[in-house]
């Protein structure tokens, strides 16, 4: 089906609302994950709400808590999210750190024991906007592994997103935001539920041999996602473990740590004011020109125009907010259940 961002998102929130979610916190959650959509990330839209309703009700996903600051040393705090939503406690834990950058020009943030943050790119989008660059490392546990490393052929790890934003006066930041394996696992969850292929040189079967069937990652015995990139997305996809996992969160993904059906982020974030470094306006000058002048070369043959990272989730938000979002039948069938199962009325269903 189709449907329009704010009845969608309106939904989404009346479900959380439901599972016990203060109202603020529910629209922070719900409008994350229909931003998520809008800009062309179905994989980490409004289909997460079963995996969410499912966690609050098995008491993984604690819907009322919130960040909290477990360690203060000027230019690097520690935060604990306590297992709340991603979204809020990992907004909260960006604010705390856009707040304490602009008395101490570069400022580190460890996030650890998040519920599942959704687009790493929010957070970043959030700190171009405040005229800030940022990284963000993050690792994912709670579960079982579904990415191999390079040259293997069982699960190690899971997606490990890699994010950094760069801002750009008087226009949108450039955001670079990316799972470390091949595809996002929630990109293999949407192309099964469309009943689609996923493209080739991403999914192993449980004998390691290729295969386009994202079946393969919904059934025993699993197969694997494979990094991007060969050596080099496989090598980004460790530094997020160990940087977002280990150092961050303490909690990676080796075996010695419990496994079961939670969702849950660490992030290592850096944020970094340009003003430290004494003339902004240097900067932003190079950044306009550069990505000018990458604009300005010919497009190649099957491309109509060269984009930086972040311009094609641009245009699919303004093609959607237009369009409507198209929502496949499985995925709905699943909202729709998670609201049953809540204790959402009938009569509040689109």
């Amino acid at each position: 089906m189709r449907i329009d961002a704010p009845r969608l998102e309106s939904f989404v929130c009346e479900i959380f609302m439901t599972a016990g979610a203060a109202a603020a916190d529910a629209s922070v959650v719900a409008a994350h994950l229909v931003e998520a959509n809008l800009k062309g990330h179905d994989s980490h839209g409004v289909g997460m709400v079963p995996a969410y309703v499912a966690n609050i009700r098995a008491d993984l996903l604690k819907p009322t808590r919130h960040a909290a600051v477990v360690r203060d040393a000027g230019a690097v705090l520690l935060v604990d999210g306590g297992f709340g939503f991603g979204q809020v406690v990992g907004g909260e834990a960006t604010d705390i750190a856009l707040e304490r950058v602009r008395s101490t020009g570069v400022v580190c943030v460890g996030l650890r024991n998040a519920h599942h943050l959704g687009r790493i790119g929010a957070y970043g989008e959030r700190c171009g906007a405040a005229g800030m660059v940022s990284m963000h490392f993050v690792n994912v546990v709670g579960h079982e592994p579904r990415v191999s490393p390079w040259g293997g052929r069982e699960p190690r790890m899971t997606t490990n997103p890699f994010c950094c934003v760069v801002p750009q006066r008087g226009r949108e930041p450039i955001v670079l935001d990316m799972a470390t394996s091949m595809i996002a696992l929630g990109k293999v969850r949407v192309a099964h539920m469309k009943g689609e292929p996923v493209e080739d040189g991403a999914l192993v079967d449980a004998d390691g041999v290729p295969t386009n069937d994202p079946g393969v990652m919904m059934r025993q015995p699993m197969g694997t996602l494979g990094p991007f990139g060969k050596h080099k997305g496989y090598g980004l996809a460790v530094m997020c473990e160990l940087l977002g996992g280990a150092l961050a969160g303490e909690w990676t993904a080796q075996p010695a740590h419990s496994r079961g059906q939670n969702i849950v982020n660490h992030m290592l974030m850096f944020v970094l004011d340009p003003n430290a470094f004494g003339n902004r306006d240097a900067f932003e000058a190079e950044v306009l020109a550069m990505v000018d002048y990458l604009h300005a070369t010919a497009p190649a043959r099957g491309f109509d125009r060269v984009r930086v990272p972040g311009e094609p989730e641009q245009e699919a938000r303004r093609a959607r907010l237009t369009d409507g979002i198209d929502v496949d039948d499985n995925t709905w069938a699943g909202l729709v259940k998670a609201a049953e199962v809540v204790g959402v009325p009938s009569a509040s269903v689109p």
